[in-house]
């Protein structure tokens, strides 16, 4: 068996790095975590090293790993709470190192469920990162469009939405919901229409709303999205579901971005779409990417997906952009949107999961998740206790102008 030893390390990344491989350790990053691991007679040395270069160890001694690490990814706390006896090595927000046995991997009847996922750990990878974007120099365009975003607006559509007693996607109460945000939506212009969905045997709703751009013939794409659903797991269809955080602050968010952007003047078109039956299995997103076109898929530059970015998890406001190598322009446009607009502290992560932006992803459409920093620590998600007055508006409103930014950015 071979040996780990977990480093907190923020500032000496490639210290890490180059000592594990110089040792015949590998590595995986997640932050300021680092956790390394060899089956080299030379351990202890390594390990002096890393104390002589002054890295912090959480872990001071190279334990022992018993099975294998594997990579966890994970909405809210789902898959702690459902297997605590897990050896957990590292948690950083939604990502965790597991220590698996063969015998403990096989009791799992699926990989891959609604709420978590199990990969291999990939040798010396970024699993998540905390960068520090360059400041650019604002637009006047941009941040003119960034000065309107309101406070009271975005609360008004928030509560909105939390006042349904539930938005699960197969209640009556969803169907409200659903033609209350359409009407919202047209009321600011937009061409808005409400597709049917199938989830098993009930039924639901996307509902997607258009502003063409001016630009003739085929142009350019900008989606903005977020799931209008919420559910209660352990109450059911009828139970109560307020789902503040999750996902009614993004569901809102759409809202604030296209009052915003209503009568602003773009070249190219903008799609808003609020997703049903997210939280059944993203049933809403999959069959919407299944059902498009080539053209509209070819056509589409952008996928910007807002899912729980209401609830302060750590000491600074923080959002988390996770994507794929497909979406790392349009994450390097948000992390300096993020750095030139806002205040927001940026996390990275390529290893995609659990939100409306995977189906886009899986057709190698660029999408980016913006979430809440740290959505681990949020214990109210998915039930009764996701309530207003656990968000904090000035998150949400940060997030929504570093995802304003770029789609007026992208309209242009």
């Amino acid at each position: 068996m071979g040996r780990y030893i977990v480093l907190s390390d923020s500032s000496e990344k490639r210290s890490v790095e180059e000592s594990a491989r110089n040792f015949g350790a590998h590595w995986a990053r997640l932050g300021d975590k680092n956790v390394v691991w060899t089956v080299s007679k030379e351990w202890d040395t390594f390990a002096n090293k890393a104390i002589e270069a002054g890295m912090s160890l959480d872990q001071a001694e190279g334990r022992k790993l018993e099975g294998q690490f594997y990579l966890v990814i994970q909405t809210g706390r789902a898959f702690q709470d459902e297997h605590p006896e897990v050896r957990i090595i590292v948690e950083k927000g939604r990502y965790l190192v597991a220590d698996l046995l063969p015998e403990e991997l096989s009791r799992f009847s699926k990989r891959e469920n609604d709420w978590w996922t199990i990969r291999p750990l990939e040798m010396d990878s970024v699993i998540m990162d905390i960068i520090k974007p360059e400041v650019r120099a604002a637009v006047s365009r941009v941040q003119a469009n960034v000065d309107v975003v309101s406070q009271s607006t975005y609360s008004s559509y928030l509560t909105s939405l939390v006042n349904f007693l539930t938005r699960h996607s197969l209640s009556s109460q969803f169907t409200s919901a659903a033609k209350w945000a359409a009407d919202q939506l047209q009321s600011f212009g937009y061409q808005v229409k409400l597709y049917p969905i199938n989830i098993g045997d009930g039924n639901s709703y996307n509902i997607v709303a258009d502003r063409p751009g001016s630009e003739s013939g085929s142009c350019k794409l900008v989606l903005v999205t977020a799931h209008l659903d919420s559910i209660n797991i352990k109450g059911g269809v009828d139970a109560p579901a307020p789902g503040a955080d999750d996902n009614a602050s993004g569901a809102a968010g759409v809202l604030e971005i296209a009052r915003v952007l209503a009568e602003r003047p773009a070249k190219n078109d903008l799609r808003l779409i609020l997703f049903g039956g997210e939280e059944e299995g993203l049933h809403g997103s999959k069959q919407y990417v299944s059902g498009l076109s080539k053209n509209e898929r070819i056509r589409i530059s952008a996928v910007i997906n807002m899912d729980m970015i209401a609830t302060l998890n750590t000491a600074s406001k923080a959002v988390l952009l996770e994507g794929d190598p497909v979406s790392r322009t349009l994450m390097e446009e948000l992390a300096g949107a993020a750095a030139t607009y806002t205040s927001l502290i940026v996390q990275t992560s390529e290893s995609s999961f659990g939100s409306d932006h995977v189906p886009f992803i899986s057709e190698l459409i660029p999408a980016v998740l913006t979430i809440e920093g740290t959505d681990s620590s949020n214990l109210n998600v998915h039930t009764a206790n996701d309530t207003l007055d656990h968000i904090n508006y000035g998150l949400a409103l940060d997030i929504i102008r570093m995802n304003l930014a770029v789609t007026s950015k992208l309209l242009a």
